[in-house]
């Protein structure tokens, strides 16, 4: 059952990639209306589509993709044991926390040194200032946490639980659809 609270973070997680989606396909538009239109292409107009183009993968991939819409090439999973496949997912998940905890530092410290550039030619509409790419960055970071606390969250359930009964996932999913 899912808490208010998930519900709630799910509902506002959609609302930010869809703000961010919306954001996007007007910065593109604007940006062919001022080539084809104007004749006189805006600058700034690609390199924000990049930013959220970077924000918008990073931002849905730390909260919305579930890791069942992930492409797996799961040929030797699939042919295995029930016993083989709960080892091998004990073995991924260690892996997936080891190998992106081991680099969490050195991506903090990078992010950390992108705040001394900043942005060529996109500004805070506010202040005026170019934005630092450390703040553009920053979504990686995030989305490193995020992957790894599922996975400690994924590894938790295995160990607790044991491993699933594919067999029984395979016929939920056909009876489903």
């Amino acid at each position: 059952m899912i808490s208010l609270f998930e519900k709630r973070f799910n509902q506002i997680t959609k609302i930010i990639a869809a703000t961010l989606l919306a954001a996007l396909f007007i910065t593109f538009l604007l940006q062919i209306f001022s080539r084809y239109v104007l004749n006189s292409p805006f600058g700034w107009t690609l390199e924000l589509c990049r930013i959220l183009w970077v924000w918008i993968v990073f931002f849905c991939c730390a909260f919305l993709v579930q890791e069942k819409d992930h492409v797996k090439f799961n040929l030797i999973y699939s042919a295995s044991s029930n016993r083989s496949k709960f080892i091998m997912s004990i073995i991924s998940c260690l892996a997936i926390i080891l190998i992106l905890g081991w680099a969490l530092l050195p991506t903090f410290d990078y992010i950390d040194w992108m705040k001394m550039r900043k942005t060529s030619t996109v500004r805070i509409p506010i202040t005026g200032e170019k934005i630092r790419l450390s703040y553009i960055f920053s979504i990686y970071g995030i989305f490193m946490i995020s992957v790894i606390i599922f996975y400690l969250w994924k590894l938790k359930n295995l160990i607790q639980r044991g491993p699933e009964d594919q067999d029984k996932n395979k016929l939920r999913s056909v009876i489903k659809y």
